[in-house]
């Protein structure tokens, strides 16, 4: 650790001391460097997708938000620099961020230590400096007289095996800072499939919108969801209709695992052993069902031994101002401020350990290649991480133009489906009463040749008079005849009678029967004679013929009229005249 870093970190020792003057929680973490800058990022992210419909952000716009952001925050000059789109809203976003989070970062510990005169002239920092810290210009010029090593086989794995490292040091540090802060959304999502719990993206965001449905934390949220679930009561029937539901199984591995980790915090009392415990649960929860030779699990059992070798020299140096300490801690006072903040309980002296722990982790340079920090890493892929703009973002996003969701679509299908067989059964049962009927609304036309059917003229004509006079009448039937919706029904029912009378069986041999086909013909056109005299007129035949016809015409009405009504069936007339309407 450079000199620079250790003044940072006594920076972190003087907040830690006069807490109940920063914040309302004596777990508040504090936000380092990449911290800080993944938290700005998901905070563009929100905006972007507030004021243009997309939740997601360049490197480009990130970058220069942050170089931005660090000189407005510490007060320095950035009169040179362009200030981005919604800036107002994308700082009142960082800092609701870190809020929600129960965090603070560097810039906002130095700026109270400083505003309180709580820092000695030794231990004060110049805001250029902490600007190059955080920035990351620091750390370059310190390794400037080194020169990159060439890129060979052996360099490259050695760059991956840094990788998996720094991988395996995020995962246990993350579960530390959940077991400290469950506030911690940012540490949550790093280590909610972390071994693989089958809590993918799905899962993430349905804590992500039941949290902000309900303004809590992510980690209370699945907590609340599995004690409900485990205890029953009268919440348990509205947990089964849950989204949260599916994930059952992978969302109580995650918190009973929590629940160990806690139950060692506040059964063993010795805070060098309940540490060296805590390591070694998480050690062997992450390397379960890995082998030996796995690069990841060397880097997890050098990472917790270096963690361990940390917590015993937290221990020793707070040992050591105790013993120079003339008049020591009054025991009253961390009694006080345990009830009054609500961490009275036998791990208090632990929790303070981890929170040293995590301190230090925070005074850590900042990453250099800030692309495998923000985005997609192939090293992530290895182990099934994603990044957490990617974690963060609904797997399916709304453009105004998405499909509706499946229940409504396989609803409206369905009502769809049963307009259609309510419809053709109607149609099948009564097709009698409104088939031309329906022809009419469509528009077709009622009267071509097409629909009139085929038995009309299958028999050869006979008589030639008769057979002239049902050839004016045919002639009619091809033109659609305008007037009253009245004459048309009329017109409507005398065809049906037509086609009806005309398709029965007969004799093929049969004279009489071939003639009263014809004349089935004058029966109904003579019904709907009132219609049929605006556009065609009666040819002349001779005497006697129009005299046989008239007497035929007039007996074989009677035998249609007798007939039509033997062949209606109870209440068919009315429903014909329903649905006529």
């Amino acid at each position: 650790m450079t000199a620079f870093q250790q003044k940072i970190l006594n920076l972190i020792k003087c907040f830690r001391r006069q807490w109940p003057l920063f914040s309302n929680s004596e777990r508040t973490t504090v936000c380092g460097a990449d911290c800080m800058l993944m938290v700005l990022q998901l905070s563009m992210a929100e905006v972007n997708k507030e004021h243009h419909g997309d939740f997601t952000v360049s490197l480009s716009d990130v970058l220069e938000t942050w170089k931005y952001l660090l000189h407005d925050k510490l007060g320095l000059s950035y009169e040179n620099m362009k200030e981005p789109e919604n800036y107002t809203d994308l700082k009142k976003a960082y800092h609701a961020s870190l809020a929600r989070s129960s965090m603070l970062d560097l810039i906002d510990v130095y700026q109270k230590c400083c505003g309180l005169g709580l820092l000695s002239e030794d231990e004060s920092l110049a805001p250029v400096q902490l600007l190059e810290f955080i920035s990351g210009i620091m750390n370059v010029q310190e390794n400037n007289g080194s020169l990159p090593a060439p890129s060979t086989p052996l360099n490259r794995q050695g760059q991956e095996d840094v990788k998996v490292a720094v991988l395996a040091k995020k995962f246990i540090c993350s579960y530390l800072s959940v077991l400290v802060n469950s506030k911690d959304d940012l540490a949550l999502a790093h280590i909610l499939n972390v071994p693989d719990r089958g809590l993918g993206r799905e899962a993430f965001t349905n804590l992500k919108h039941a949290s902000q449905k309900r303004k809590m934390s992510i980690f209370l949220i699945a907590t609340s969801f599995i004690r409900t679930i485990e205890l029953g009561g009268r919440g348990c029937a509205s947990s089964l209709f849950d989204p949260l539901k599916i994930h059952v199984k992978g969302l109580s591995n995650f918190v009973n695992f929590i629940d160990k980790l806690q139950e060692i915090v506040g059964e063993i009392s010795n805070p060098r052993i309940a540490g060296g415990r805590i390591l070694s649960t998480v050690k062997m929860h992450l390397i379960k069902g890995r082998s030996n030779g796995d690069p990841f699990c060397q880097a997890v059992e050098e990472v917790v031994q270096d963690l361990d070798l940390k917590i015993k020299n937290i221990i020793d140096s707070q040992h050591e101002v105790l013993t120079a300490s003339t008049t020591g801690v009054s025991p009253a006072r961390p009694k006080l401020h345990s009830i009054n903040h609500g961490t009275v309980y036998c791990g208090r002296d632990t929790v303070k350990v981890l929170l040293f722990l995590l301190d230090e982790e925070a005074v850590n340079p900042p990453t250099q290649n800030k692309a495998e920090l923000l985005y997609d890493d192939e090293c992530f892929h290895l182990f099934g991480i994603t990044s957490v703009l990617t974690l963060f973002r609904s797997p399916a996003q709304s453009h105004g133009s998405s499909p509706k969701p499946l229940r409504q679509r396989i609803q409206k299908s369905m009502d769809e489906k049963q307009i259609k067989i309510r419809q053709s059964s109607i149609k099948s049962q009564f097709a009698c009463t409104y088939k031309n009927e329906l022809r009419e609304i469509k528009g077709q036309q009622l009267f071509s040749s097409s629909q009139i059917p085929t038995c009309m003229h299958s028999a050869p004509e006979q008589h030639s008079e008769a057979g002239d006079l049902t050839k004016g009448m045919n002639s009619c039937l091809d033109v659609p005849v305008p007037g009253t919706i009245s004459e048309n029904v009329h017109q409507t029912r005398s065809y049906t009678e037509m086609g009806k009378l005309s398709c029965q069986p007969r004799n093929k041999n049969s004279k009489n029967e071939q003639m009263d086909l014809n004349n089935d013909k004058v029966i109904c056109d003579k019904e709907s004679e009132p219609s049929l005299q605006k556009n065609a007129k009666r040819p002349k035949t001779s005497d006697n013929p129009q005299k046989e016809l008239d007497s035929k015409i007039g007996r074989k009405r009677k035998q249609s009229k007798t007939a039509s009504k033997n062949k209606l069936i109870a209440g068919q007339a009315k429903l014909s005249h329903f649905f006529r309407l």
